[in-house]
């Protein structure tokens, strides 16, 4: 078995975690409730500044914003409405809109960026366009504010997925709140975990008790309104009445608490993560080796990114050098992986749903051949872990 020098994550759960969860174990109310109420809470406040329901992970929360935008009460979207997706992007950014009856169409993404190109967004825009899903690739972003001009121009609802891009601001504002719905992510290996869970965050309060009912099996009972429906179907108890469809995607009381004492040390955690992505890059740039073999990207023009991972884009034309590199740092304990999913469009899944892909996509080509990252820590990197990082790195390409 390979001994694990440098892994993805090295998420840190503390006593005051640990300890939270079990205070909600040891009141014997784990599932969905006050701890639940409370971290959505915290989050509008501390974070979005717009209404935050907490689920199971990101993927439910896109599932839901979909689920939410199809359904009768909503019907912002209707099925066979063409949504647009930049190519890098992650599984469950894709299939909920694809579940939920609408059409996908790729757009291409930017090299410098690894998000949305904003110029092949504008040519893939049709009368058939109802919406954006914009997925901020390892928490970088694209020109948000062209981005929003474009959406307003021609009606696009824009949904942000924000599960690797906590902490990232453009403009001082943050990723996940320029849109009309966002998702983000406390999965265990992203910025703050809370085992598993994510967050639904809507801008338009009217959205919130659709979504509520969505997240727990079409239920009215956490619902605002949920005195004047037992009201109006006085021949169903009302504990019992469903008034819309639904899944099952509730978190526990137990994400919850670990959740809160997590965001509690965000900004400690994003310093910290912040410092090692700039020691990391520096030591391998100003590196007596460094040749131009590769090139790390850096946050963009008015951009304060928390980077959710150290994006490597090898200078190649060998298709195979990539997979090599990978596969010799894997071998030495450093853990690597593709650039959220490489280009989505050339997955066996499309192929599998016979998805019609019909168009171009040469930059997400480029990344998928030629592009990998390194995790970020949420511990201090030491100068001995660095040392042998970068000399495992150099002695790999």
């Amino acid at each position: 078995m390979i001994k694990s020098i440098y892994p993805l994550t090295e998420s840190v759960l503390e006593k005051k975690d640990l300890n939270a969860a079990i205070n909600v174990i040891k009141s014997k109310k784990i599932t969905m409730g006050k701890k639940t109420e409370q971290i959505e809470k915290y989050f509008k406040k501390n974070v979005v500044k717009t209404d935050s329901l907490m689920v199971n992970s990101g993927s439910s929360a896109n599932l839901l914003i979909f689920q939410c935008l199809i359904n009768p009460l909503v019907k912002k979207l209707k099925r066979g409405d063409e949504v647009l997706i930049p190519a890098i992007c992650w599984s469950t950014s894709l299939w909920p809109i694809i579940q939920s009856g609408l059409k996908v169409k790729f757009v291409d993404i930017d090299i410098n960026s690894l998000n949305i190109d904003l110029k092949d967004l504008e040519k893939k825009i049709t009368k058939k366009t109802k919406a954006l899903m914009l997925v901020h690739a390892l928490g970088n972003c694209a020109e948000m504010d062209k981005l929003t001009r474009i959406c307003k121009k021609n009606k696009l609802i824009l949904v942000e997925d924000a599960c690797e891009a906590l902490g990232s601001t453009f403009k001082n504002k943050q990723l996940g709140t320029f849109g009309e719905f966002s998702s983000f992510s406390f999965y265990y290996s992203h910025h703050i975990t809370s085992g598993e869970g994510g967050m639904v965050c809507v801008k338009n309060k009217k959205y919130l008790d659709v979504i509520k009912s969505l997240r727990s099996h079409g239920w009215s009972r956490d619902l605002s309104n949920k005195k004047f429906i037992s009201k109006k179907y006085k021949n169903i108890d009302k504990n019992w009445i469903f008034i819309n469809s639904g899944f099952n995607l509730r978190p526990t009381d137990i994400n919850a608490a670990i959740g809160i004492q997590q965001l509690k040390r965000l900004k400690k955690i994003l310093t910290i993560r912040k410092y090692n992505f700039l020691k990391i890059k520096n030591k391998l740039i100003n590196n007596k080796n460094y040749k131009n073999q590769f090139s790390i990207l850096t946050d963009q023009k008015y951009s304060n990114i928390a980077w959710f991972g150290i994006p490597f884009v090898l200078n190649t034309k060998n298709k195979k050098y990539k997979l090599k590199v990978m596969s010799k740092l894997n071998q030495k304990g450093i853990m690597t992986r593709p650039i959220i999913s490489g280009n989505f469009a050339n997955q066996p899944s499309i192929q599998l749903y016979k998805i019609k892909i019909n168009t171009k996509l040469p930059n997400a080509d480029l990344i998928d051949k030629n592009a990998f990252f390194l995790g970020l820590h949420n511990i201090k990197i030491t100068d001995n872990k660095l040392r042998i990082l970068t000399d495992h790195i150099y002695s790999s390409l």
